[in-house]
């Protein structure tokens, strides 16, 4: 009942942006949580119309960028339930929800967002989790590596990171923790007003977002330490019913548009971090190399996070030490590339 009442207010919704209905197309809607500006929501609005030029019109997707049609939040369950054909949003937004693609996300020392969408995609594709059976996985991507950035606060110690409050979610609320600060879960398109305002001090989150969500406005500091750097995954997935309902011909262009997109999504994240490094230097702030003896201690200090990770999957019946074995291996593979 739930699913009809939600698929009914779907329709409701597209019916009053006055998208029509065309005989012999099949209509999607695609919700993102990305601003319409950021370069990964240009990237899924480009996927649609590629979807729809390859299948020569067969299918047409309406496109809902910044969370207009379901927020950040709500956008895996808004495509299990119908509200939208489609999302796009990350899956730490729903912690403990994933647990084998909750590895990823793990501090591992990323150094790139090409070798972060390899390693999901790569762990995806070898274990099929069942935690994503209630939907159709179109493709994963994440980004490059996680750092810290603080206002008003430089940050070259795990002393001087200790008591800060930052905006962190998923495992990387587990990296503050372990590092010695306190994690304040906000998605994204929160932040920005939560750091101007001093509500937190800073947020872990990788280079991209001071040009992406203009966070270079309003932070001072960036600590450059890659020996705890980790990913955020984005799912990109499709209602199971409405996958179903389309032609196998459809399907495997869609799924051949799919690999084509992992490539770009991942060039894009790492094009992104050049472009958000540079909008961090020309707002005038700086970064804090951090020295490798500190480094070290970072790394030790988060080092338990990975024991941690195999206790609290075991009990949903995940064999946490196989899937961060094959995870710390694809990302080896993935950064020798």
């Amino acid at each position: 009942m739930r699913r009809v009442l939600c698929s009914l207010i779907a329709l409701a919704f597209l019916s009053f942006a006055g998208v029509p209905a065309e005989a012999g197309t099949t209509r999607l809607s695609y919700s993102c949580f990305f601003p319409p500006t950021h370069v990964q929501s240009q990237l899924a609005e480009a996927w649609c119309r590629e979807v729809e030029q390859r299948t020569q019109g067969q299918v047409k997707i309406d496109y809902y960028p910044g969370g207009t049609l379901t927020q950040a939040k709500q956008c895996y369950d808004g495509v299990v339930e119908g509200i939208s054909d489609m999302g796009f949003s990350a899956l730490a937004y729903s912690r403990g929800r994933f647990p084998v693609m909750a590895a990823v996300d793990l501090p591992l020392g990323y150094t790139s967002g090409m070798a972060a969408t390899n390693v999901a995609n790569s762990v995806y594709r070898h274990f099929h989790p069942k935690e994503l059976q209630d939907v159709e996985v179109m493709y994963f991507n994440a980004h490059g590596p996680g750092l810290l950035h603080t206002r008003e606060t430089p940050v070259t110690t795990l002393e001087q990171f200790a008591g800060l409050k930052l905006r962190a979610t998923g495992n990387s609320a587990l990296l503050v923790q372990a590092l010695g600060g306190t994690p304040v879960a906000q998605s994204m398109p929160e932040a920005y007003q939560s750091i101007q305002k001093g509500i937190v001090d800073g947020g872990m989150y990788p280079v991209e977002t001071n040009k992406g969500w203009k966070m270079a406005e309003v932070v001072d500091y960036m600590t450059e330490n890659y020996a705890t750097g980790y990913t955020t995954t984005f799912f990109v997935v499709m209602n199971k019913d409405r996958w179903e309902s389309l032609p196998a011909e459809v399907r495997t262009t869609i799924q051949e548009i799919n690999a084509e997109w992992i490539v770009k999504h991942g060039n894009a994240w790492d094009e992104a971090d050049k472009a958000g490094r540079q909008a961090f230097l020309e707002a005038g702030n700086q970064i804090l190399p951090l020295e490798e003896a500190e480094a070290k201690r970072w790394r030790a200090a988060t080092t338990p996070l990975l024991e941690q990770y195999i206790q609290e999957v075991r009990p949903k019946g995940v064999d946490g030490e196989a899937v961060l074995q094959f995870t710390q291996e694809a990302l080896r593979t993935a950064q020798q590339q």
